[in-house]
């Protein structure tokens, strides 16, 4: 029995349309494109990506971004974003702006990280 679908990931933060522009340069995809499921509001942006999977990016007055791996301030969530080259990959988000927050040592087949808004993401190996 499926109850639901799943129609977007909605990410709190301060500024909407910065992390839109983070998540578009790291996954393709159109920003803000019309959408007849909702609408958007100067409180609210979204990314189509590519592969037709929707972020939608909503603001938050006083947003404290979780603290990774405090328990005090949980991350709440997290996106695994599938990659070919890890170190390539890696080079790429700290370009765009995120923050390295475990790379394992080069142990695993994933690393950790924070959007510019302070969400984490983990980029893996495919």
């Amino acid at each position: 029995m499926v109850v639901a679908k799943l129609q977007c990931v909605v990410l709190d933060c301060v500024d909407v349309d910065a992390l839109a522009q983070f998540y578009q340069a790291l996954l393709g995809g159109v920003m803000n494109r019309p959408d007849p499921r909702w609408s958007l509001g100067g409180g609210w942006a979204t990314l189509h990506a590519d592969n037709g999977f929707v972020l939608a990016f909503q603001r938050v007055e006083g947003y404290q971004p979780p603290q990774w791996p405090d328990s005090a301030h949980p991350q709440q969530f997290h996106l695994d974003l599938a990659v070919e080259d890890l170190d390539q990959a890696q080079e790429d988000v700290l370009t765009l702006g995120a923050t390295l927050l475990d790379e394992g040592a080069g142990r695993r087949s994933w690393r950790i990280y924070a959007d510019p808004a302070g969400h984490p993401f983990c980029l893996v190996r495919d």
